[in-house]
């Protein structure tokens, strides 16, 4: 085996697309959108009789004035034998070596019964995240998936009463859903999620940022952008991922106006019917809180996609593959600094 920074990035992706844990955040094309936030990326490798058996997008991101890295695989790695997943390590030190980096963070799209990663976990001496945030880190720990292989009808069959009526009330009432084509309806979608911040105290990203997602993978097939509109009035706006056999409602955003039409049920229809169009077999809604208490502010969202008859799904969560030890716990003790400076 031998593990090397690739340049066939269409043999890359096209790995990270047959692999039933793959991701759009594991492919170039992320890598290419988050370069233009300062990150690095490197595309790594596991080669195994000329093809590959192991991989990592590796972001690596410099820490202002120090002169040291983190390296980040976000839903990595991804690998095909234990022994593949353990040269893909060796590539990574190597590279955190060159970028003098003190650890490498991961958190793939496994379940927390995986063999292979408990194996892994011990034998590599991977420290355990664990993360104050709502979601168990910086993806999600806990998602809703949903099976869309059955047809149509007995996917809308086998959701709640409420939701079920929500998404053709609001087809009754005049609502219609586009999938966009027009690189300009980012600022439709992008006031939407401004307004959406503001009135979940969240932060967002500046437009650029929703313009370079289109340049890299909405250009590219692997995104697409949904607007819901009343008339000429836009309610709600999302953005959905695909890859492979799996699609991703990643960022969603609605009006105050009109909320009474129930525009975002009617758009997760469509964007559920668009994946299945495009082979999809699962439509992944993404985080919620792990923690099902009707008390919990999340616990609104758990119900809006519990609705559509997902299923709650854990993950193993978030790791860090030590490469610096002294320079690791200065990090450790910052991130803990920072947090009591936020209470």
């Amino acid at each position: 085996m031998e593990v090397k920074q690739v340049d066939d990035y269409s043999g890359f992706n096209e790995y990270v697309a047959r692999h039933p844990h793959g991701s759009v955040l594991q492919t170039t094309n992320w890598g290419q959108l988050k370069e233009t936030t300062g990150w690095e990326w490197h595309p790594l490798a596991v080669f195994d009789g000329g093809k590959i058996a192991a991989s990592a997008l590796v972001l690596a991101r410099p820490l202002k004035g120090l002169g040291i890295h983190i390296l980040y695989s976000p839903r990595g790695p991804l690998f095909s034998s234990l022994e593949a997943l353990s040269k893909l390590s060796q590539g990574v030190r190597e590279l955190g070596t060159k970028k003098r980096a003190f650890a490498w963070k991961v958190d793939p799209a496994l379940p927390p019964e995986d063999k292979r990663w408990q194996k892994f976990v011990q034998e590599q001496r991977l420290a355990k995240v664990v993360s104050d945030s709502n979601f168990g880190g910086v993806q999600p720990k806990y998602v809703m998936d949903l099976d869309i292989t059955p047809p149509l009808q007995d996917i809308l069959a086998q959701m709640k009463n409420k939701t079920r009526y929500n998404i053709r009330y609001a087809a009754r009432k005049g609502v219609k859903v586009i999938r966009s084509r027009r690189k300009e309806d980012l600022s439709v979608f992008y006031a939407l999620l401004q307004e959406t911040a503001a009135r979940d105290g969240f932060a967002v990203r500046d437009l650029s940022y929703f313009e370079s997602m289109w340049d890299y993978l909405i250009e590219a097939g692997l995104a697409q952008l949904f607007l819901a509109y009343h008339g000429e009035l836009p309610l709600a706006g999302a953005i959905a991922f695909r890859l492979g056999r799996r699609a991703w409602y990643v960022y969603g955003a609605s009006s105050d106006e009109l909320r009474n039409l129930q525009a975002s049920h009617l758009m997760q229809w469509e964007m559920i019917k668009w994946a299945k169009a495009f082979g999809c077999a699962v439509y992944d809604f993404r985080g919620v809180s792990g923690e099902l208490d009707p008390n919990n502010p999340l616990y609104g969202l758990y119900r809006f996609k519990e609705g559509f008859g997902a299923t709650l799904r854990e993950y193993v969560g978030e790791f860090d593959l030590v490469l610096n030890r002294p320079l690791y716990h200065m990090w450790q003790a910052a991130l803990k600094l920072q947090a009591r400076r936020r209470t």
